[in-house]
């Protein structure tokens, strides 16, 4: 009855075991082609030609410069517009990344790739889009997207994944060991001697002696 009981738990584990393998393997195959589906829209975005502006547009090294164009030249809907897009453009990194970086230094891992990759799509439509130019705020304004996407969901998403594909014997701390109850040694108590006796009886002893040291002797 005993191995028979011990067997189906060791199925029911390895089941289990199966289950969280598919269900990881599933999550992280959807996080991929979401993040494959993202890039072919950003590409899209920031990939087409706009042979108007060409005469217009400008490649900005200075942090800040457009953002203060944003503000002294355009309306307010139009300022919202243009950083709230770039923001938006972001925000699928922060979501996305945390799941498919390791868990270790995830954030600064996801800063470090959006970084990167948004840099790489500047360059290109800088360097080959007619009407695009590189911008250093698109990149500031879409990392700032991508990190509070992070802190909104990206960091819970990533730690509920992570801790379903490590498992509950991965994260669980071992319940401690009960240490064996020892029999406590009585005290037995210690005989006295009659030479040493109590503090008293030593003090009596003493008053006696000298009392009889103190009688005349009879002659």
């Amino acid at each position: 009855m005993d191995a028979a009981a011990a067997q189906g738990e060791r199925d029911t584990t390895r089941s289990r075991g199966w289950g969280r393998l598919l269900l990881r393997v599933s999550l992280l195959g959807l996080a991929f082609l979401a993040l494959v589906g993202f890039s072919v829209v950003l590409a899209k975005v920031t990939l087409t030609p706009s042979p108007a502006s060409e005469d217009l547009v400008t490649s900005n090294l200075r942090p800040g410069r457009s953002l203060r164009q944003y503000a002294e030249d355009y309306t307010f809907l139009a300022a919202c517009k243009q950083a709230g897009g770039n923001l938006l453009l972001g925000m699928p990194f922060g979501v996305l990344l945390p799941v498919l970086v390791p868990r270790r230094l995830r954030m600064i891992r996801m800063i470090l790739l959006t970084v990167l990759v948004i840099a790489v799509v500047e360059l290109a439509q800088g360097a080959l889009v007619a009407g695009r130019a590189f911008d250093v705020d698109d990149v500031i304004l879409n990392t700032a997207g991508a990190v509070l996407a992070y802190l909104l969901i990206g960091r819970r998403l990533s730690h509920r994944y992570h801790v379903l594909a490590d498992g509950p014997g991965r994260t669980a701390k071992p319940a401690p060991v009960p240490r064996p109850k020892t029999a406590r040694r009585r005290a037995r108590p210690k005989a006295h001697s009659g030479r040493t006796g109590s503090r008293w009886s030593r003090m009596r002893q003493g008053v006696r002696a000298g009392a009889a040291r103190g009688r005349p002797r009879k002659r």
